[in-house]
C-alpha cells in the first residue's frame, strides 16, 4: 500500500511537470499578522488568527488556509478588523475534500488513466473501482483487470480534478463595501492542542524537604503549526458538549520529542473559575510537536514520608448486612511509601498546581538522582494538602487475619482482627499508619484495641503505632455489628 501511494505521488507530480495541474494561488499566502493560542487541558484550543488580504468591491470569495486540520467547523467566527461594518460574510465553507488516494480514484470512477506495475508492465484504459485496495480497470480491449495497489509503480491520471485541494480551507463569500487592503481576524476552536503538567521533585536525603520543578508539556497534533504565537493555558475542568462525529479526521501522528525551554517565562493569575497561565514570550508550536515550557519552581519546600498498611478490602457502602465470615481477607502484605507535602505559602511552594504526572528522585550517596516514585496529581489549589504514593517499602510487611468471629444472634456478630507488622530495617523504626474500614454494617461499636484509634469517618479508623528495627507490632481489635430484625 505504502509503495501505491509513493508511485501515486509520483504520478502527480509527472502530471504537474506536463502543467496539466491547474493550482490557483491561495489567498492565505500572505503571511499571518499574529495569531493566539488559549489551550485547555482537555484536548481543546482556541484559534485567533489575524491576517491582511487585498478585497474586491462587491461579493467575492476568499480562501483562508494553514487552518488546523481538527477544527471545529461550527465554531468558526470571521470579522474584519478594517471595516468591520462594511464587510459582511454571505457564506461560509470549510472544505476539505483534500488531494489523496482515495479522493483521487474516486473522482476519476469511468475516465481513462494510466497504470505501470513494479515488473514494467503499462495498463490503461477506463477506471471501474479504486477500494479496498485494489484498482479495476476496464483496458482498451475490453478486458478487465484487477490490480493490487501494492503492485503499482507508477499511478498517472491526466489531470488534478476540479474541487480538490490540498489542505484543509475555510472560504468565504464576502461582501465588500469598499477595495483595498483589510486586516481579518479568524476565531475558531480545535482538537488535537493540549497540554499537562509534569513535576520533577527532588527529595532530600533526611525526607524532611523537596526541590520542585514544574513543566508545561503542550503537545500539537491539529495539523497545523503556529509560529510566533501568543501562548494561554487554561487549567481545569471547563465543561464541554460531546464533540460531533467529525466529517474530517485527521490520521493520528506520534509527537516528536521537544526540547525543554530554559527560561521560566510563565505568568499565573485567576480566570473565572480557572486558572490561566501565560506565556510572556512568543512561542511556536509546531505541527508534530512536544514542547515543554518551565512555569513553577521552588526549593526547600516542607515535605514529609509516612508508611501505611491497608490490608483490608475495600469500601463500597453500606447496602445490607455482610454477614460472610470470610469476606474482606485479602492476603495483603505489602506496606506503602507516601510522601505528603502542602502548596501553601507555609511550605514555600505557594502555587497552586494544574494536574499533571509527578516524577520523585532522592540523590544516591553519589549525588545521583534516582527515581523513587510516580504518580498523578489532580487540580490542586494553593493551600491543600498532596499525598502521593511512592511504592511498596522492602524491609516492612504487614499481615492480617481474622482471629475470631462470632455471632451473638440473628442481628448482633462480633469479630476480632490481628495485624502484625514487621520492620526488618536494621537501625530505623519506623510509624505505620494502618486505615481499617468497618464495612459489615453501619451500627458498629469498638469493645477492645490494643492500641489507640481514631474515627477517620463513619466507616473507618485508623492506628498509627511505631515498628522498632528488627522487631515487630501487633494490633487487636474487636468490633461488635448490629442492625434491625
Amino acid at each position: 500500500m505504502k509503495k501505491g501511494l509513493l508511485a501515486l505521488v509520483a504520478g502527480l507530480l509527472l502530471v504537474a511537470a506536463a502543467g496539466l495541474v491547474q493550482t490557483p494561488t491561495p489567498a492565505s499566502a500572505q503571511e499571518r499578522d499574529s495569531v493566539s493560542l488559549t489551550i485547555y487541558n482537555q484536548g481543546t484550543a482556541l484559534v485567533q488568527d489575524r491576517r491582511t488580504f487585498p478585497l474586491e468591491q462587491g461579493v467575492m470569495t476568499l480562501d483562508f488556509t494553514d487552518v488546523a486540520a481538527s477544527i471545529d467547523s461550527t465554531s468558526v467566527s470571521f470579522k474584519s478588523l478594517t471595516d468591520p461594518l462594511g464587510t459582511r460574510v454571505l457564506e461560509q465553507n470549510y472544505v476539505f475534500d483534500l488531494v489523496g488516494s482515495s479522493a483521487l480514484l474516486e473522482r476519476y470512477l469511468d475516465e481513462r488513466i494510466e497504470i505501470v506495475t513494479n515488473d514494467g508492465t503499462a495498463f490503461a484504459g477506463q477506471l471501474l473501482s479504486g477500494r479496498n485496495g485494489e484498482i479495476i480497470l476496464r483496458q482498451d480491449d475490453g478486458q478487465v483487470q484487477v490490480i493490487n495497489q501494492v503492485n503499482i509503480r507508477d499511478l498517472r491520471f491526466p489531470a488534478l480534478p476540479e474541487g480538490l485541494i490540498t489542505r484543509p480551507t475555510l472560504r468565504w463569500l464576502l461582501d465588500v463595501a469598499q477595495a483595498g487592503p483589510q486586516q481579518v481576524e479568524l476565531t475558531y476552536l480545535t482538537g488535537g492542542l493540549n497540554w499537562s503538567a509534569d513535576y520533577i521533585l527532588l527529595l532530600a536525603t533526611d525526607e524532611t524537604s523537596l526541590d520542585v520543578n514544574g513543566w508545561i508539556t503542550l503537545t500539537n497534533v491539529s495539523g497545523a503549526g503556529f509560529r510566533e504565537a501568543q501562548l494561554k493555558l487554561i487549567a481545569g475542568d471547563v465543561n464541554r458538549l460531546p464533540e460531533p462525529e467529525m466529517m474530517y479526521d485527521m490520521a493520528a501522528a506520534m509527537p516528536a520529542d521537544g526540547a525543554m525551554a530554559q527560561e521560566r517565562q510563565v505568568e499565573q493569575r485567576d480566570f473565572s473559575e480557572y486558572k490561566l497561565y501565560e506565556v510572556a514570550r512568543p512561542v511556536t508550536v509546531a505541527d508534530n510537536e512536544t514542547k515543554q515550557v518551565e512555569f513553577v519552581s521552588a526549593t526547600g519546600v516542607s515535605a514529609s514520608t509516612f508508611f501505611v498498611y491497608n490490608g483490608g478490602s475495600p469500601f463500597y457502602g453500606y447496602y445490607g448486612p455482610v454477614t460472610d465470615q470470610y469476606y474482606g481477607q485479602s492476603g495483603i502484605t505489602d506496606v506503602q511509601n507516601w510522601l505528603e507535602f502542602s502548596t501553601g505559602e507555609e511550605s514555600g511552594l505557594d502555587a497552586a498546581l494544574p494536574a499533571g504526572r509527578v516524577r520523585v528522585y532522592q540523590e544516591d550517596i553519589d549525588g545521583a538522582a534516582l527515581l523513587i516514585g510516580e504518580n498523578q496529581i489532580d487540580h490542586t489549589a494553593k493551600g491543600e494538602t498532596i499525598e502521593l504514593y511512592l511504592g511498596n517499602a522492602f524491609d516492612l510487611v504487614g499481615e492480617r487475619i481474622q482471629s475470631d468471629f462470632i455471632y451473638l444472634g440473628t442481628n448482633v456478630l462480633e469479630e476480632t482482627y490481628q495485624i502484625t507488622l514487621r520492620n526488618r530495617k536494621e537501625t530505623d523504626a519506623v510509624e505505620i499508619r494502618v486505615p481499617e474500614n468497618l464495612f459489615r454494617w453501619s451500627n458498629w461499636e469498638i469493645l477492645n484495641s490494643s492500641d489507640d484509634w481514631t474515627k477517620v469517618d463513619s466507616n473507618s479508623i485508623e492506628f498509627r503505632v511505631t515498628v522498632p528495627p528488627g522487631g515487630e507490632k501487633v494490633i487487636t481489635y474487636t468490633v461488635r455489628y448490629s442492625w434491625p430484625n
